[in-house]
């Protein structure tokens, strides 16, 4: 009965069992969906939403020469409905002399700078920073690395904080200085505490770009002192390695809680079926795992099982990957309901979640699309994707496509015989491996060049035989 339930047609007729499940997912989800009708009354229409974010995406590809996806994923973060303030700001920062490279680089880094106000704010601080003697190109450096520091207060704090960073990208030419300039800070206040602690991570190896978002923070591990060298001492201890990014968030984790809220975690992660062992090495892939609630890691857990996977399978599942732990119950059932949509049966959609949890980050349409066209334009059938589920996460127009233009290139000319190759021998392998096996092992040297044609164009569309 239970996999009746989450079975459907591939072919267009929604079956009666995906109804029960939509109805059920509906019902499940009925609370937020009428919480968040009155809240959206308050703000902008969808349209109007839309309008903006569309114009934003559109600007930036036009004005910054950024690509698509990255825009996307900027207006997510600030949307404006015209070029008025962002070509305001612009402008201002040509004017300091900022290359389109360092401009570009800015606002994918601190994209609220677009909607500030270029001439009553922007501008002052920067001829602020000229009036202590910064030079054209030390200004258009410091602020390159760290655009969030025009976000800070002019005056004193401003001033400040470019002149540490400054000493940081001079520092890094000579790892000597840091050891006197740990010496000649003074023990007075907490912006004191914060340079001389975010001098010990650098000399530590922590990089740049993780020092400078310590330092332009108003709140962190790096504002106490005592503090801050418990927290320290625990992660060095860990083995975290501080040029990555985890070591600076298990920092943060040490710091922000208590021994008493960390022997709580574990205690919950415990009553849920995990080692205390199993929960550390968790926390060395994650550390934002000891973050969550009770509530909320139950929930996680619950969800997975209801979608078929045992209590075993949930948690080798989360120790693979702790991350899935912050992913909504909406968002797997949702993902869910699109496997089922597209033709897999409730036992192929455990299978493919247990082959590939990392399938719970894709959105429903990639599923949709990287499904349709393994199945229905190379004529996979579904079995052969869920036997290989790792290649719903390739992407569709860097690999998917590429590759498989060459195989039915090679098809066509009967060059593989008449039976396909399977979905993991032209996804799976390596670029080099899938080069030596389909492409330059053929003696006729015009067809390896289109061959080679074929796969290094990803935007010609799936080959159908012509011109070979």
């Amino acid at each position: 009965m239970a996999k009746e339930m989450y079975s459907c047609i591939f072919h267009g007729r929604r079956s009666l069992d995906l109804q029960k499940w939509r109805s059920f997912f509906q019902k499940r989800s009925a609370f937020s969906n009428s919480f968040s009708s009155v809240a959206s009354a308050a703000h902008l229409s969808p349209r109007d939403g839309r309008k903006g974010k569309n114009f934003t995406v559109s600007y930036l590809v036009d004005s910054l020469g950024l690509t698509t996806k990255v825009a996307e994923s900027i207006s997510r973060k600030v949307s404006f409905e015209d070029k008025c303030n962002p070509d305001s700001v612009l402008s201002l920062l040509r004017s300091h002399e900022f290359t389109d490279s360092q401009i570009s680089n800015i606002i994918k880094m601190y994209p609220l700078l677009l909607i500030s106000d270029a001439e009553k704010s922007l501008g002052p601080k920067l001829q602020f920073l000229q009036s202590r003697g910064a030079s054209s190109s030390e200004l258009t450096q410091v602020v390159s690395k760290v655009p969030k520091i025009l976000g800070k207060r002019e005056g004193k704090s401003i001033s400040r904080y470019y002149d540490f960073i400054k000493v940081i990208i001079e520092a890094d030419k000579s790892s000597s200085k840091y050891e006197k300039l740990c010496h000649s800070l003074p023990e007075v206040s907490r912006q004191d505490n914060k340079i001389r602690n975010v001098l010990v991570l650098r000399e530590l190896g922590v990089p740049q770009r993780l020092l400078f978002s310590l330092l332009i923070s108003d709140s962190g591990p790096v504002c106490g002192k005592e503090k801050f060298e418990e927290s320290l001492k625990k992660v060095v201890e860990m083995g975290f390695d501080p040029t990555t990014s985890k070591f600076v968030k298990a920092l943060h984790v040490f710091y922000q809680m208590s021994e008493k809220t960390i022997e709580e975690k574990l205690d919950v992660y415990k009553r849920l079926g995990f080692s205390v062992e199993d929960v550390w090495v968790i926390f060395k892939k994650w550390p934002c795992s000891l973050k969550f609630s009770e509530e909320k890691i139950t929930q996680t857990i619950e969800t997975l099982k209801m979608c078929g996977l045992n209590e075993n399978e949930v948690l080798q599942v989360l120790k693979k990957y702790p991350q899935f732990i912050r992913i909504s119950e909406q968002k797997i059932l949702s993902l869910i309901e699109t496997f089922l949509g597209v033709g897999f049966s409730r036992d192929e959609c455990v299978m493919i979640v247990k082959g590939f949890p990392m399938c719970f980050g894709l959105s429903a349409e990639t599923v949709k699309k990287k499904t349709e066209f393994l199945v229905k334009k190379m004529n996979w059938p579904l079995k052969s994707v869920v036997s290989n589920p790792a290649g719903l996460g390739y992407s569709l127009q860097k690999r998917i496509v590429p590759r498989c233009n060459v195989i039915k290139a090679l098809m066509s000319k009967g060059s593989l015989g008449c039976e396909l190759p399977s979905v993991a021998s032209v996804l799976a392998c390596t670029d080099q491996t899938f080069l030596n096996r389909y492409v330059v092992k053929h003696d006729d040297k015009l067809l390896v060049l289109k061959l080679m044609t074929w796969l290094s164009s990803p935007s010609i569309r799936l080959h159908r035989s012509e011109g070979l």
